[in-house]
């Protein structure tokens, strides 16, 4: 069975910084391409930024040069460092991963973060 647990949201003013945890457990040989994910009430979760197995990443337009996503692949863990937060940046925030050899995808089940003066 995979688990997915994201942890580290919170509550931070504007401008201030967050960085995001994902550790992925179970018994799986590898990861393809990891990525973060952000959903607020009444709209469609968008994607925040992915990283494949390779490395490569990729970011939404908004956050761009704000946030680095990064993996450790011994720990199976991803993380979203998140400076210069906005208001906007409001969101619960998934973690989303897919399993190497089925390529089954999974979620965890969030973590909010909330960025208000």
């Amino acid at each position: 069975q995979v688990q997915v647990v994201e942890s580290g949201g919170g509550s931070v003013q504007p401008g201030g910084s967050l960085r995001l945890s994902c550790v992925v457990s179970g018994d799986i040989f590898g990861l393809n391409v990891m990525g973060w994910y952000r959903q607020v009430p009444g709209k469609k979760r968008e994607l925040v930024a992915d990283i494949t197995s390779g490395g490569r990443t990729n970011y939404a337009d908004y956050v761009k040069g704000r946030f680095t996503i990064s993996r450790d692949v011994k720990k199976r863990t991803l993380y979203l460092q998140m400076d210069t937060l906005k208001s906007e940046d409001t969101a619960i925030y998934y973690c989303n991963i897919e399993v190497r050899q089925t390529r089954a995808t999974y979620w965890g089940q969030g973590t909010q973060v909330t960025v208000s003066s």
